[in-house]
Formats: C-alpha cells, sequence, structure tokens
C-alpha cells in the first residue's frame, strides 16, 4: 500500500479523535445533553481585540470583523483553520508590518468575532467572500498573506481574478498534497453527525476541549510549547465553543474546506514567497519541495525555531522576510 501523504495522515488522525468524542457523545443522551448546556453556558464571547482598528464588512452572509492598521501598500492577511483559530494570530506580526504597510485582517466567516451564519461552509464561500472583501474593502491590487488551508483560497482567487491580486505569500500552505476537494464517504458520514444536536455537539466539545486544545497548540502548532499561555489557550476555548461555531469547525474537520490547487498552481503567473517553520508539523517543511515543483519561481525562507506559525512565534523575522519580498515586486 502506498504511503500516507502529510495531509492524509492527518486526517487519519483527527479522525480517530473525533470518533472517540462521537463514542462519547453517543454513550448516553441525557448527560452529554446537561454537560453541553453546561459549557455553552460558561462559554464567554471572544474578547475585542486590542489591536488596530475594529471595522465591519456587511457581507452578503452575515457581518465579518477586520483589523485594519498601517499605511501604504494593502495587505490582506488570512489566518489558519482549526478550534478557535481567528486573525488573532497576526497581531504580533502587525505591529512590525504596519509601519510600511496598510493591513487588512479578517474574521473569516464563521470564526473569531464574525458572524456564525447557519451555511454549508465549503472552499467555495471563502473564494467568494475574499474576491468581495477585495473588490469591496481593500479597493487596491493587494498582497495575500495567507496561512495553512487560506492559501489555498489566496492561490485560487489570484488565478481567477488576477487583476485584484499583486503577490502571495503563503505559510505552511495546505491544498497541495490533498487528494481532491470532495470528501470521501467517511467524511461525509462524521461532518453529518457531527451536526447532530447532542452526539456532535458533544464531540466537538470534547474535540476542543481544554485538554485538546492545548495538545493541539502546544504539539500541532507552535514549536516552543511556552507560547501557549493561560490567555491565549482561553481565547481559543472561547473561539470553539461559541454560540454556532460548530458548523465551520465541524465543516473543517470532516475536510469539506479542503480545497485542491495543484491545477491552480499551473497558472498561477504571479509573484510568490512561501514561508516555512522548520519544527512545523502539519505541514512538515519537506512539503515546500512539492510546492516549489509546482511553482519553480516562488521563493522559499525557512524560519528556525518556529512550527506551523512563524508569523506569531519570530513575527519581527517574519515581517523582515516579508518586506524584503516586497521590495522585489515590480511596481504597483
Amino acid at each position: 500500500m502506498a504511503a500516507w501523504t502529510a495531509e492524509e495522515e492527518e486526517r487519519r488522525r483527527r479522525r480517530k479523535r473525533i470518533l472517540r468524542g462521537l463514542l462519547v457523545g453517543g454513550a448516553a443522551v441525557g448527560l452529554p445533553a446537561l454537560v453541553n448546556a453546561v459549557i455553552a453556558r460558561r462559554a464567554k464571547r471572544v474578547e475585542p481585540t486590542t489591536w488596530g482598528r475594529r471595522h465591519r464588512y456587511a457581507w452578503d452572509l452575515g457581518d465579518v470583523l477586520f483589523q485594519r492598521l498601517g499605511e501604504g501598500d494593502p495587505l490582506v492577511l488570512l489566518h489558519s483553520f482549526g478550534p478557535g483559530h481567528d486573525s488573532l494570530e497576526w497581531r504580533d506580526a502587525a505591529g512590525s508590518l504596519a509601519s510600511r504597510f496598510q493591513l487588512f485582517a479578517p474574521d473569516l466567516p464563521g470564526w473569531g468575532r464574525s458572524d456564525r451564519p447557519s451555511v454549508q461552509y465549503d472552499s467555495e464561500l471563502y473564494i467568494e467572500f475574499l474576491i468581495d472583501f477585495l473588490i469591496e474593502v481593500v479597493r487596491r491590487r493587494a498582497i495575500l498573506v495567507a496561512s495553512g488551508l487560506s492559501a489555498a483560497y489566496a492561490v485560487q482567487v489570484a488565478v481567477d481574478r488576477p487583476e485584484l491580486v499583486r503577490a502571495l505569500a503563503l505559510v505552511c500552505p495546505l491544498g497541495l498534497d490533498t487528494a481532491g476537494d470532495e470528501p470521501d464517504l467517511k467524511d461525509a458520514v462524521i461532518h453529518r453527525l457531527l451536526r447532530l444536536p447532542v452526539v456532535g455537539t458533544s464531540a466537538l466539545n470534547v474535540y476542543s476541549s481544554r485538554a485538546g486544545l492545548d495538545h493541539h497548540l502546544r504539539t500541532e502548532v507552535y514549536a516552543d510549547p511556552a507560547r501557549v499561555t493561560p490567555e491565549l489557550l482561553d481565547h481559543h476555548w472561547r473561539g470553539a465553543h461559541e454560540s454556532g461555531s460548530r458548523g465551520a469547525l465541524a465543516a473543517y474537520l470532516s475536510g469539506y474546506l479542503n480545497h485542491q490547487t495543484g491545477a491552480a498552481l499551473g497558472r498561477l503567473r504571479l509573484p510568490t514567497l512561501l514561508v516555512w517553520g522548520r519544527q512545523a508539523v502539519h505541514p512538515p517543511v519537506e512539503s515546500a519541495d512539492l510546492w516549489m515543483q509546482a511553482q519553480a519561481d516562488a521563493e522559499l525562507e525557512v524560519v528556525e525555531g518556529a512550527g506551523i506559525l512563524p508569523h506569531a512565534e519570530a513575527p519581527a523575522s517574519f515581517a523582515a522576510l516579508l518586506a524584503r519580498f516586497h521590495e522585489s515586486l515590480p511596481s504597483a
């Protein structure tokens, strides 16, 4: 049997954790329902951020909150996905970048402080949002700086609407190592179960418990476990348990947000910077070879002592890399 790719291995591990949660949720009805109710009462809203100016974009499917700060050429900062993830991961890097760029950092629909509409979350929803955001909010050709799975959406927008995008900076990107956009039967079953009121909510509560989030952040996100402070853990816990968060998180965990970038990369003609953390687990730095093969003109920078969020763990180094990349671009 062929060896699993990095993304297939991650999907297999994620399924096992979700199935354990589903077993807990299905063990009884009364107790899980009671526990879910207690968690819902304890979960406070994600606290307003204290960096930049908070703005609200009235998108068709709900309000999207974003931070705007700095002056200069526009940079759109797109966060990664996972339990409790949102634009907070860009806060420290934004402090360095705002001296030379105008920054836009949205909480993507269904995440953070943005509305969480009851819709079918998939990759097309985020690609459509990004196009609308660039046209109606940014209004200039921008550099898209995208982390994790959002990098796949940035690539697609850059190919479909190059008049909106000046260049790409992709941070530990996902999308090239996936088998395809469509989830398989196992993923479809898991997605349906995760949307069930009691069993699904219980499974997501188990997956995004404080212990589960601590494990996720310390072993899968950050190279330095000391970065997982009580404040950061609490922020992720709130985001993962806020009312309406189940839809987007269930779609992510069951593969409905995947987007295959292979075909799009073959048509990409914009300057591209790849940034990887040396200690990144998923995707590992070895995956950069696949992206360099698909996009031979891309630049690759590896940040030492960082995991999948080098912009959060080494913000000054990341900002310097992005500044050098910007200086090499043709005039806007």
